[in-house]
């Protein structure tokens, strides 16, 4: 059995895609250690195929090369070979700075001489499952889909905290990292909750607070209670063990949406500015709302998907054309 290390990818979505990956290195023999961010750690905790994880000590920007070093010190000589996620060089520096003999990514940010195995980038945009799963070497890319495993264990006590039951409430998650032009508009979401038989769970990031109690706040005026807004106030195994034990989750193309998926939870995502055909949610549960892709909506969007941040247009059409009453029709196909 061979030791790996695998960097991580930032973000919870992208951490997510690559599960395959990681299943597939898993399955020929290889111990996984996954070094990754703490906000993105938790996720590599759910993979029963990751024998360890390794939380860094890095920020966002910087090359941070002395934190490198040290963690790479105390690393070198564990490792046969590393898998590099990220195109960046600091991601590749490390394994380098470790003397891991194997270093394996895409090429990328003038770090040829920091990888011993290099793959070059695709011209189109691949599925991202695809596109982490091509590191491994093997072909036949098509049917991976990203699975996570959280127990009733792990859940059990954040629903007991919150007062919540299995399947007994919907999870929104309506923020986007991105921009705007990925999210849903809160007035919708609004009106989604309050047609809904079931409470809301709301959940994102601190800086999403706001967001949600935008969407929450109407509603819990007039059915009090019906949304709990926790936005920043859960802790990312939290949000997955809430996701895992909702009846269904309602989200925008995000790190969530791809975190249900995984999950297996019967959900509805809600695409704009990006394409399904590129980060779709790999779930046969998931029904895909993107007026892009409905013959029947009219004028056509040729503007999408643009995958910007805001509307280059001003009228993000994309999303505030679709309305409550679709997602609850998608939510009764499942």
């Amino acid at each position: 059995m061979s030791n790996a290390l695998v960097i991580a990818p930032q973000w919870i979505g992208d951490a997510v895609m690559t599960e395959p990956l990681l299943r597939r290195l898993h399955a020929r023999g290889e111990r996984l250690t996954v070094g990754a961010l703490p906000w993105v750690a938790p996720v590599y905790r759910a993979m029963p195929q990751v024998a360890e994880v390794i939380e860094f000590p890095f920020a966002h920007g910087g090359l941070q090369f002395k934190a490198r070093r040290s963690i790479a010190r105390r690393i070198e000589g564990q490792f046969d070979k590393a898998y590099v996620l990220p195109n960046s060089l600091k991601s590749a520096l490390l394994p380098f700075l470790a003397s891991i003999p194997e270093r394996i990514g895409y090429l990328g940010e003038a770090r040829v001489g920091l990888l011993t195995h290099r793959l070059k980038n695709p011209k189109n945009k691949p599925p991202m499952v695809a596109f982490y799963s091509a590191l491994s070497g093997e072909g036949d890319l098509a049917s991976d889909r990203p699975a996570l495993h959280i127990s009733a264990a792990d859940i059990a006590p954040t629903l007991h905290e919150l007062g919540l039951r299995q399947g007994g409430y919907v999870v929104f998650a309506p923020g986007a990292e991105f921009g705007p032009a990925k999210r849903w508009p809160a007035r919708h979401f609004a009106e989604l909750a309050a047609r809904l038989d079931l409470p809301v769970v709301l959940l994102g990031s601190g800086k999403e607070a706001a967001l949600c109690d935008e969407i929450a706040a109407p509603v819990n005026v007039a059915q009090a209670g019906k949304c709990l807004n926790l936005a920043g106030k859960t802790s990312l195994p939290q949000a997955l063990a809430l996701i895992a034990a909702s009846h269904a989750t309602i989200s925008n193309d995000s790190g969530l949406m791809h975190v249900a998926a995984a999950l297996g939870v019967p959900q509805v995502a809600i695409f704009g500015s990006s394409s399904p055909l590129h980060t779709p949610p790999l779930n046969d549960k998931a029904r895909v709302l993107w007026l892009k892709a409905d013959p029947a909506y009219q004028p056509p969007l040729d503007c999408a998907p643009c995958f910007e941040r805001e509307c280059p247009l001003g009228h993000t059409r994309c999303l505030n054309d679709i309305g409550a009453e679709r997602v609850l029709q998608a939510l009764d196909t499942n």
